[in-house]
């Protein structure tokens, strides 16, 4: 809803969702088209009823810009536009776990499988990410936090790789799943929320969006895989 609202207000798309592979093609009407969307399928979530319906227009449309970056990445093969794919489907993974988990069950686990791998190798990329553009990370960490900015990028990156391996084979999932959680919290804390009042620019505001939506999917999949666990003990106490 936040992407939404701030398309509305700039009549734009942010950098993470771009169109630019269309070319210089006025944004404004489809930033209003698009910030509607996002508004009414976020405002869908809310009410039972229709909130498989919203996740699955989200999962779309994550999706849409989540392909958008291949052209871009095309022209200019940096891992910035690989690494913007990724964050977009992190989110994909949130909305596609959510319209799971409201699925038939012959239908749910098999897509909270693919949503949660999803995520999983999203996280790989964040650590990619982070780890080819440390200067660029070791920036965004406010300077009163010590020790230094480059020994939070270095920290940060090896966390997100710790998690992107336990996700990945599933050992202490749960417990990665909750601490990249806390980690993006952080960001969100220390990073974006101050961003929009140090400057107030649509990238300022949509980065507090793009980092909650990250962690919104994070929290997801830590739901899932307490609901798995859960699921295993029960299951455990019935044949004991």
């Amino acid at each position: 809803m936040l992407f939404g609202i701030f398309a509305l207000i700039w009549h734009d798309f942010n950098i993470w969702q771009q169109i630019d592979v269309f070319g210089n093609i006025p944004h404004g009407p489809l930033a209003v088209v698009a910030g509607i969307v996002e508004i009414a399928a976020g405002f869908a979530l809310f009410i039972p009823k229709t909130a498989r319906a919203g996740a699955l227009v989200l999962a779309i449309l994550y999706g849409i810009f989540a392909l958008l970056w291949i052209p871009v990445y095309a022209q200019k093969p940096t891992y910035n536009a690989i690494g913007n794919i990724f964050e977009q489907l992190s989110m994909v993974s949130g909305a596609l776990m959510i319209y799971a988990a409201l699925s038939p069950e012959h239908r749910s686990r098999r897509l909270a499988t693919i949503a949660y791998y999803l995520f999983a190798v999203s996280v790989v990329s964040f650590t990619l990410e982070q780890a080819l553009y440390l200067d660029g990370t070791a920036s965004f960490v406010p300077k009163w936090i010590p020790p230094s900015g480059m020994f939070w990028a270095v920290a940060t990156t090896v966390f997100f790789g710790l998690a992107a391996v336990a996700l990945l084979i599933r050992r202490y999932a749960l417990l990665a799943a909750q601490l990249t959680a806390l980690m993006i919290a952080g960001f969100q804390v220390l990073v974006w929320l101050p961003a929009p009042f140090a400057q107030s620019t649509l990238l300022s505001w949509a980065g507090n969006a793009e980092n909650l939506g990250i962690l919104a999917s994070a929290l997801i999949v830590a739901g899932y895989l307490s609901n798995q666990a859960q699921m295993g003990m029960r299951e455990s106490i019935a044949v004991l």
